[in-house]
């Protein structure tokens, strides 16, 4: 068949020749849900307006997920299947579907290898607000934190274990494989300084690999990089950034083959992105490519950083959190947020989520649905993808460290004006929007935590009372869980004070809201 297109697509419609991305993300979360509650199966199939109203439906993929601690298994193992059968990668012009990806010939990777020139020692600090804190200072911010609500009890106590054992970060003994090294969100800039072996996997890009070269040069880990061609030891700065590289749409075989063959143990971490519908073909590749490295290295670890922006069974004491705060909102918050809900025919200032549902390990879990619309459900396709795969390789057996992220100033954030200026103003709703360069360094520690302490919720080992809680464990939700109404209601206000907040002192303003 004649095709211009190359690579891994969502599947091409046979009428119009064009990818069909909702019905796509239709199929993969209502086959998701079929198994486990049929109705809503068939509800999203017959969804009309995909994109307005997804949230419904990935909300129901928790709600059964809490019920039964077998369904949280069953979705993840019937979304993924039929995600993978679903996808297809193109070559030379053929189609094929992406489950019987790595089964095509493929072109061999080489590997260049490049040592860092610094001999510091591994050092790990927060950079915050100007101020790099490191021990107490850093001790007593976890703990403002904490009592905040913007991070949870389980992400203080590991960045506590973290500060407590330095040795950890001397990580000259882990193979560290990076999905999109030079992800702004990443951890490449710390494991530069913390000896570790790098992975970079990364578009053949000069820019990006300028970036990823002069990081692991500056430091003192050691960088194994894949090319296409075979790369002399001295070659030129200038040459590698033109040939290292490889390409997770393109190249997704060869990639997977290259990582499989190498001897030693790998820590697979997904950080790629990209926008719009290819945020999930590229999560599809680095799913692809972790099966595959995961089925012939069974000790390889997995890593993975969610969103706060999606939807998230929680703890009862969460939800018990949250309707404490709606019971105590200042007179003058509740008549304004009355107002403008009433005004809003109920969009806005909705109340959160505050029903607990029963779950068959006889606790109560509740439901922090922090899903942004305006994200797109291809976002949250993405973003559930790996959750899947998280749940379901801990289940059998392997090594997963997978932690919520909180809300990052990055460029693909602020780019989106709405976005930016809802950050800007989420501190309304005692929400933190943290910058890219405090993310970095808190959650590149919490991966180490991850890797070496034995108790960590990472380890399969560690028996957790539901599948579900492996994304409670460690949250830094930066408060969205917390929050008195449903987080999405609160977007539109939030982003008219941080547009005012740039032009206007609103000080005493966001004082009268909160008293």
């Amino acid at each position: 068949m004649s095709t211009s297109y190359d690579g891994l697509q969502f599947p091409i419609h046979p009428e119009n020749h064009k990818p069909s991305t909702s019905s796509t993300g239709k199929q993969i979360i209502a086959e998701a849900l079929a198994t486990v509650d049929h109705q809503s199966s068939v509800d999203a199939l017959a969804e009309k307006n995909w994109r307005k109203h997804y949230p419904k439906y990935f909300k129901a993929l928790v709600t059964n997920g809490i019920r039964e601690q077998a369904n949280a298994i069953q979705i993840a193992e019937d979304g993924l299947r039929k995600a993978h059968q679903s996808f297809e990668f193109y070559r030379h012009e053929q189609k094929y579907v992406l489950k019987d990806v790595m089964l095509l010939p493929t072109e061999t990777l080489h590997t260049f290898k490049l040592q860092g020139s610094s001999q510091a020692a591994p050092e790990w600090y927060v950079p915050y607000r100007g101020q790099k804190l490191q021990g107490q200072a850093l001790l007593d911010q976890i703990a403002i934190w904490l009592a905040a609500g913007i991070i949870e009890p389980s992400h203080a106590e590991a960045l506590n274990a973290a500060i407590a054992h330095p040795e950890w970060f001397d990580l000259s003994d882990r193979n560290m494989v990076l999905f999109g090294a030079a992800s702004e969100a990443g951890p490449l800039t710390w494991l530069a300084k913390w000896k570790a072996n790098i992975i970079a996997v990364d578009l053949p890009n000069s820019r990006v690999w300028n970036k990823i070269l002069s990081t692991v040069q500056q430091g003192n880990a050691t960088l194994y990089a894949p090319s296409t061609t075979q790369l002399a030891a001295d070659t030129p700065f200038d040459v590698l950034t033109e040939q290292l590289g490889a390409n997770l749409l393109t190249q997704t075989p060869e990639i997977a083959h290259w990582l499989a063959q190498k001897p030693e143990t790998l820590d697979l971490a997904a950080i790629a992105y990209l926008d719009g519908e290819k945020h999930v073909r590229v999560a599809m590749a680095m799913d692809a490519i972790m099966q595959y490295v995961s089925e012939h290295k069974a000790d390889s670890s997995l890593m993975f950083m969610c969103t706060p922006t999606d939807v998230y069974a929680v703890p009862e004491e969460v939800i018990s959190a949250s309707a404490e705060k709606f019971q105590q909102r200042s007179q003058g918050q509740k008549l304004l947020t009355k107002s403008i809900e009433t005004i809003s025919r109920s969009h806005f200032f909705q109340k959160n989520l505050h029903n607990l549902i029963a779950s068959d390990n006889g606790q109560h879990y509740g439901i922090a649905d922090c899903l942004v619309v305006e994200q797109g459900p291809n976002y949250a396709l993405a973003k559930r993808i790996q959750q899947w795969r998280a749940i379901l390789a801990r289940h059998q057996g392997q090594h997963v460290s997978i932690n919520i992220a909180p809300s990052t100033t990055t460029h693909s954030v602020t780019k989106n004006p709405l976005l930016k200026a809802a950050f800007s103003g989420a501190s309304l709703f005692d929400v933190e929007a943290f910058s890219p360069e405090t993310t970095n360094a808190i959650m590149a520690a919490l991966w180490i935590h991850d890797l070496r302490n034995p108790n960590s919720a990472a380890n399969p080992e560690v028996k957790l009372e539901h599948p579900l809680e492996l994304m409670m464990e460690g949250a830094n939700h930066g408060g969205l869980w917390r929050v008195a109404y449903l987080a999405r209601t609160a977007l539109p206000f939030a982003a008219l004070y941080g547009f005012a907040a740039d032009k206007l002192p609103l000080d005493k303003v966001i004082q009268k809201f909160k008293k």
